[in-house]
């Protein structure tokens, strides 16, 4: 589950692999998909990390630094998760002016998750 976490805060993090990716559907072998749906998804439903950061220490988080930059991401994503319709795509939430601070919180997240 470790591991779903930290490719899905990547995902959220890389904004060239958004782009080529999610937008123009550039995947870099058969078989591979990746969308914002499904890092989404692991996030809060599959690991429900996001629910409650400090619950996952111990189990999916290793301590209080990491289930901190978890929480910032948390709630960049719960701001623009409340600020589009829920059937907005991809392009959308890219080109949201909330975007970039996703972006940045998925940046310190990872980079807590794989020091």
């Amino acid at each position: 589950m470790r591991e779903q976490i930290i490719s899905a805060v990547q995902a959220l993090s890389d904004p060239d692999h958004q782009r080529r990716v999610w937008i123009e559907r550039q995947y870099p072998h058969p078989g591979y998909f990746d969308d914002l749906t499904m890092n989404i998804h692991i996030l809060y439903d599959d690991t429900a990390v996001l629910d409650d950061p400090s619950a996952a220490i111990g189990t999916t988080l290793r301590d209080a630094s990491e289930a901190r930059t978890i929480q910032c991401l948390a709630d960049r994503l719960d701001e623009i998760l409340d600020a589009l319709e829920p059937e907005a795509d991809e392009a959308a939430y890219l080109g949201h002016p909330l975007w970039p601070g996703v972006v940045e919180a998925a940046a310190q997240a990872h980079a807590a998750l794989t020091r």
